[in-house]
């Protein structure tokens, strides 16, 4: 068994399923019990020292008593199977979910932090392990007691000193155990430790292949992985020896203790002071006494293990949402798509600078607004502000006049709609990642070919055999970087959403695509508010209003033409990327 803040619960919520899985565990325990005294009656039955003689009768009674036993031990076995280690798997499965849900929840700044391979393990190895502990400890743990203590008491009504002898094991167990537990709760640590930075470099191995086929790296790739590898093998084989070295000597201590059972009890028996039948009987106790001092010793192996994972799993459970509603926060009925800055500075929570200073603008509902500058500058984490992806200080941020920290996030993302750099798309058809925001229920074909029009992807999409129940691989590499862009917009458009904010969003396309597409936006958004973060000035020139930003501030803000004729830094990117696209077309 294990116990823990997180676990404690589960033994209430299934307390009555536990209970009856323990009631069928002492019935199958007190009936096998009663095979050693059904051996005694026949040996006495053969032994003509005795008064018992066995008779054919009796023999069949016997045997019929053993069918008995029999039956009752495989209809009990088999319901404390599904009592405990059904309970096991649903502790498993409902952990997953609060862990998921947990997951969910965390901000980008978590994920910085905590690599996706070591939080794979916890939903894999490190459950698994509470499983185990949970149904197999459970069963372990009773049947040690039940079993053992039924046992015991057989063994001491049969020969006080023959007992004592098998007290032995037991008060080794305890002296063991003590030195044993942490050693092996260590290392278990490590060993799970050592899965995930396995799992995680794999992880990220295989989501870098072609990166690294490309620079011809697969042998240093190898290399790296051997020596994660041998690291993961030689924790495994230090706890793998420990948990070995404490079966054995258990098992050595039952084996020299059961020799000395047999010849002293040999030796009562050849005395006439222990009958033969008794000290078969007795052997039989004892060599089911076994089975609950070997548990003892799984049981503190497991304990050890579970305790670890069991560390871990808290660990992530109990972790702070820092990214979070506010006390009395509401939900916003409606967001028109008016946003206002004042006076806004931010710096990332591990950061040791700001990386926007005294953000001040407005943008009005439905205008188009382009924010351009030179990489780093602070674009993308403006935009993260206003999706609430961090916190920002009360008064530095408005929704519709409204301080974004006094609304649920919950409510303000249900009336955005986001293109991100990175273009996500997930292993599903393009019928359904298009759907998204909305879901197959809520949506229908017509609705999802009209956002991929608007994206100009439709035309792409019907040009695959499968059209858009074609299937993507992971992350979207079935397709090329423009479609995901494209595929990533139209999901975008479906949403419908009061405030748009595309990311760099059009920098795999061509200039004629990206012509369409923001001529589409336009005509289509008329009294919503869309942001776009480019770096090409084709991009933007037709917006309402333009930012242009560098190190984190907020240098001008107009329409291309006064931005030209204001702004030396803007009109100084717009001189080069003009002289850049005639040398590419005399080229």
């Amino acid at each position: 068994m294990i116990f823990g803040k997180h676990i404690n619960r589960y033994y209430l919520k299934y307390g009555a399923v536990l209970l009856l899985g323990v009631i069928a565990l002492l019935v199958v325990d007190y009936v096998q019990l009663l095979i050693p005294e059904i051996y005694g009656a026949i040996i006495d039955g053969l032994d003509p020292k005795t008064t018992a003689v066995l008779t054919s009768d009796s023999l069949v009674k016997l045997c019929l008593q053993m069918l008995v036993v029999v039956a009752i031990m495989v209809a009990g076995r088999f319901l404390w199977r599904v009592c405990f280690f059904g309970s096991a798997i649903n502790v498993e499965a409902d952990l997953r979910g609060k862990m998921f849900d947990k997951c969910k929840d965390f901000s980008q700044q978590y994920y910085k932090v905590n690599k996706v391979g070591n939080m794979m393990s916890l939903f894999t190895n490190d459950l698994e392990t509470i499983n185990e502990c949970f149904g197999d400890g459970m069963l372990m743990l009773f049947d040690a007691v039940l079993l053992g203590g039924m046992a015991f008491y057989k063994m001491f009504t049969l020969n006080l000193y023959l007992t004592l002898f098998a007290l032995v094991p037991a008060v080794f167990m305890v002296a063991i155990g003590a030195i044993m537990c942490k050693y092996l709760m260590a290392k278990w640590a490590e060993r799970q430790e050592a899965y995930s930075e396995i799992s995680d470099y794999t992880q990220e191995s295989f989501s870098g292949i072609a990166v690294i086929k490309a620079f011809v790296k697969e042998m240093l790739e190898l290399m790296a992985f051997k020596r994660l590898n041998k690291k993961n093998e030689k924790v495994n084989v230090a706890f793998t020896r420990a948990s070995v070295l404490l079966n054995i000597m258990v098992s050595m201590f039952m084996g020299t203790v059961i020799t000395l059972v047999i010849g002293y009890g040999g030796w009562l028996a050849y005395t006439g002071a222990f009958s033969v039948a008794s000290l078969i009987k007795f052997i039989s106790y004892f060599s089911t006494l076994t089975w609950p001092v070997m548990a003892v010793a799984n049981l503190i192996e497991m304990a050890s293990r579970g305790r670890a994972s069991l560390n871990r799993i808290s660990e992530l459970l109990d972790t702070q949402i820092d990214v979070r509603d506010k006390e009395g926060a509401v939900d916003a009925e409606f967001i028109g798509g008016k946003i206002e800055f004042r006076n806004l500075s931010f710096r990332y929570p591990d950061g040791d600078r700001d990386v926007l200073q005294n953000i001040s603008f407005v943008i009005e509902q439905g205008e188009n607004v382009g924010i351009i500058g030179k990489t780093g500058c602070g674009k993308s984490t403006l935009v993260d502000l206003i999706l609430r992806t961090y916190n920002v200080e009360d008064g530095t941020l408005f929704v519709d006049d409204m301080d974004v920290n006094s609304i649920t996030i919950r409510s303000l993302r249900r009336f955005a709609a986001y293109v991100p750099q990175d273009n996500f798309l997930f292993s599903d058809t393009i019928k359904n990642n298009i759907a998204f925001s909305l879901g197959e229920e809520e949506s229908n074909q017509s609705e999802i070919e009209e956002a991929a029009m608007l994206a100009d992807i439709h035309e792409n999409i019907t040009g695959f055999k499968e059209g858009y129940e074609t299937m993507l691989g992971e992350r979207g590499v079935t397709i090329s970087g423009g479609q995901k862009q494209r595929t990533s917009i139209a999901r975008a458009l479906m949403k419908n959403a009061s405030i748009l904010v595309l990311d760099d969003a059009l920098s795999a396309v061509d200039t004629k695509t990206e012509e369409n597409i923001l001529e589409g936006l336009k005509k289509n958004r008329k009294g919503k508010t869309t942001i776009l973060i480019a770096h090409r000035i084709s991009s933007v020139e037709n917006m309402d209003k333009i930012l242009y930003m560098e190190d984190g501030k907020v240098l001008a803000i107009g329409n291309h033409q006064e931005l030209v004729e204001g702004c030396e830094e803007y009109r100084k990117l717009v001189e080069l990327q003009e002289l850049e696209k005639e040398e590419g077309g005399n080229n």
